[in-house]
């Protein structure tokens, strides 16, 4: 008889997530782009939101739609833009679904030892800045 043990991993904190918002506002600052960044824990629970004031209005409700998508299928959202397409594998997605999925390159499944721990989702930039930022910050995380 084989024992499995299985060892805990730390969920996401919330000065986790500050630290994730500050790298990835740090990163769209750089930039010159104003942005909205949500982090959500592996429940799809808001840690932290954060929109700069120039950022458009939409940037939020968009941030956290591309964090919830990567979350729920565990990918970054840039890696699922094709996917939704006519004839790709998730084409009726959005629709079959009652659930807020944005398949708009921003959102990333966050990680900590091999284990899904939440997402970040960016928006404000252009698609491919939001996944930078997202992916930016996502790498400062310990």
């Amino acid at each position: 008889m084989s024992t499995t043990i299985t060892t805990a991993v730390a969920p996401l904190t919330t000065q986790d997530a500050e630290t994730l918002v500050d790298a990835a506002r740090g990163a769209a600052e750089t930039a010159g782009v104003a942005v909205a960044v949500s982090i959500l824990d592996a429940g799809g629970h808001l840690l932290a939101f954060r929109r700069d004031d120039r950022a458009v209005l939409i940037a939020g409700e968009t941030s956290t739609r591309k964090a919830f998508t990567a979350l729920q299928l565990d990918a970054p959202t840039a890696d699922l833009v094709d996917a939704v397409q006519p004839g790709g594998l998730f084409h009726t997605l959005p629709t079959a679904l009652d659930r807020p999925l944005l398949f708009i390159a921003g959102g990333v499944p966050l990680h900590r030892d091999g284990r899904l721990i939440g997402a970040i989702g960016v928006g404000g930039g252009a698609p491919e800045q939001d996944h930078g930022f997202a992916t930016a910050a996502a790498d400062s995380l310990v």
